[in-house]
């Protein structure tokens, strides 16, 4: 079977959100039906042999991947969001930034003891934001099967060194330099 190029459907934003920044937007990727319905079924097939108890989808791109893959492998949906979103008791995560640090919480009821979790977002670049969300999982109690992305960026930024020994997915790599 011949797969699609998914990286034709993503769109490149130079200087978003900052002069510099070259933006890989998937929208693009969603707008399309087949490009859509790919993504995310090599997503599920990679992990529907794995036992998957729920999936857990970073804020906001990663919700509209997360909610699909987790309702293929019949798991439960978690939401990871930005500092106080959420309405109940939470779980929090700080992780370092090139300047600076962020934070992203959960529920705190929102994993049982050793279910098994996938982890969505739409792209892996430093890695950062994916660690911190390796860390609240097992902060829970969760046990992280993988984590999959539909973008990696490549190269200088490492991002996939931050989740060495987790099991990593990424549809599309793209190169990126200093």
């Amino acid at each position: 079977m011949v797969c699609m190029n998914l990286e034709d459907y993503i769109r490149n934003v130079p200087d978003f959100p900052v002069k510099g920044i070259q933006f890989k937007d998937v929208t693009t990727l969603c707008q399309n039906p087949i490009a859509f319905k790919e993504s995310c079924d090599r997503i599920i097939n990679h992990y529907k042999v794995m036992g998957i108890n729920k999936v857990a989808a970073i804020e906001a791109r990663g919700y509209v991947w997360g909610g699909v893959i987790a309702y293929y492998l019949d798991a439960g949906f978690i939401l990871i969001r930005k500092p106080g979103k959420l309405p109940a008791k939470i779980i929090s995560e700080t992780y370092d930034l090139e300047y600076g640090t962020d934070t992203i919480e959960m529920h705190e009821d929102a994993i049982e003891r050793g279910e098994k979790v996938l982890i969505f977002d739409d792209l892996l670049a430093t890695g950062g934001t994916a660690k911190a969300a390796c860390n609240l999982i097992e902060k829970a109690g969760g046990e992280v099967a993988g984590v999959a992305f539909i973008i990696e960026l490549t190269g200088s930024l490492h991002g996939r060194d931050k989740l060495e020994g987790y099991d990593i997915l990424s549809l599309v790599q793209i190169p990126v330099e200093e």
